[in-house]
């Protein structure tokens, strides 16, 4: 990217420049990272097999759908259709353990008290779980923790879909097939109806929101930690927010140690909401330690005590947050190279899976990567800078058909596909 030679002096000497790793290096380190995952060796990326197959849902099915993720609880009905897929009903409600401590066995009663009125011609329940858990073959997922606030006592070890399926036969609900499934996964799947009425060849899963992950569909073959035997196209979960294989620099270092898991989740911590704002904060703290700045601007920049992703979105496209003239102009050229990197990490995540799946080599079949979050549903600096990323490596550097695609309630309409695809 075009950077004043104050600017790009500052950000190479700390080790920040947008250009560090080059894409296709940073292409290849990710596409070793996934090899190794897939071969159940040591990597800085789990590959976890979701047991879960994508294609295109059949008009006139329905599901039934949880949505557990954060601090809000949703429960829906989905019906597809020729013309894709639309929710009949929803209901939303915080999530239980929120706003004061739960158990299991209240949440899973909880659950299937809000499914009751909506499995009316459902043939399957999707669950869409946010938190970390063990998934089986049988497409459940056992408990390892929850996050993001969420106090229930007696969830370690449970099974998602079987606890669900128990509560729902003591409300005298009927026997329907259930499957867990992650936010990226169900994002995938959200995008199912396009592989008809699109002509898409392939779909990938993009989150770039408060956190980043990717999913993407391998031959089971191919996931060597299944063992022999294992056949059939099957969804793997990255978990590529805890890519470590990129040089970070000396504000990522600093964001990193103040953080509740340093070392851990570093290429989210490069590129994803939660910490964007952050980064842009610290990077201009240094520049105005360096001199960089005018009295008034180092004073200005110092005394910001946060800095949000969009307030650093909005310096990045020239927002002037209390700084004038030269300094007002070295805020944007900064915080522009911080998102621009950022979509550089996310460009070449995109191409690693691409080139790994070999997806998007016919132009009459192009890749579709569909995308949730708030990054990439509402950064305009990120936006500009992956389009340009995609463009110049991507689809001219390595002739590689892709489009990027967001709708509404993506995890809704992707578990409802998972449900249907995988019950």
């Amino acid at each position: 990217m075009e950077l004043s030679d104050r600017a790009r002096v500052f950000l190479t000497a700390h080790g920040m420049e947008p250009e560090r790793f080059p894409l296709g290096d940073a292409a290849a380190a990710f596409i070793g990272e996934m090899e190794l995952g897939l071969a159940g060796k040591e990597s800085s990326l789990d590959m976890i097999p979701t047991y879960l197959a994508s294609g295109a849902v059949g008009a006139g099915r329905r599901a039934a759908v949880i949505d557990a993720g954060g601090t809000n609880f949703r429960a829906s009905r989905v019906l597809f259709t020729e013309g894709g897929a639309t929710i009949e009903r929803v209901l939303r409600s915080p999530m239980p353990g929120t706003q004061s401590p739960a158990t299991w066995e209240e949440f899973m009663d909880f659950s299937a008290a809000q499914l009751m009125d909506l499995l009316e011609g459902a043939e399957g329940i999707g669950f869409c779980f946010s938190y970390r858990a063990e998934i089986t073959p049988q497409r459940d997922g056992r408990v390892i923790r929850m996050s993001k606030g969420v106090d229930l006592a007696g969830c370690e070890g449970r099974l998602v879909c079987a606890g669900l399926k128990a509560a729902l036969k003591r409300r005298g609900a009927p026997d329907i097939p259930a499957v867990l499934v992650n936010d990226t996964a169900a994002v995938l799947l959200s995008g199912s109806p396009w592989l008809a009425t699109e002509g898409y060849g392939s779909l990938i899963g993009l989150v770039c929101g408060t956190g980043q992950n990717t999913c993407c569909s391998l031959d089971a073959g191919r996931i060597g930690k299944l063992g022999p035997g294992a056949a059939g196209e099957m969804l793997v979960n990255l978990e590529s927010g805890c890519f470590d294989a990129w040089p970070q620099g000396d504000f990522d270092r600093e964001l990193d140690a103040a953080t509740l898991n340093p070392r851990d989740h570093l290429l989210e911590k490069m590129c994803s909401g939660a910490y964007l704002g952050e980064l842009c904060r610290l990077t201009l703290r240094g520049a105005a330690a360096d001199g960089l700045f005018s009295a008034e601007g180092a004073a200005a920049v110092l005394g910001m005590d946060a800095l949000g992703s969009a307030e650093a979105d909005a310096l990045a496209c020239g927002a002037a947050a209390g700084l004038d003239g030269a300094d007002a102009v070295l805020a944007s050229e900064l915080c522009r190279a911080i998102f621009d990197r950022a979509a550089r990490c996310v460009c070449a995540n995109i191409a690693a899976i691409l080139i790994l799946t070999d997806a998007g080599a016919d132009a009459s079949r192009p890749a579709c990567v569909v995308a949730d979050g708030s990054v990439i549903r509402h950064s305009r600096a990120f936006a500009g800078a992956l389009d340009a990323h995609m463009d110049a490596f991507v689809r001219a550097g390595l002739g590689r058909s892709c489009v990027i695609r967001t709708q509404e309630e993506a995890t809704t309409l992707g578990s409802a596909a998972a449900a249907l695809l995988n019950g």
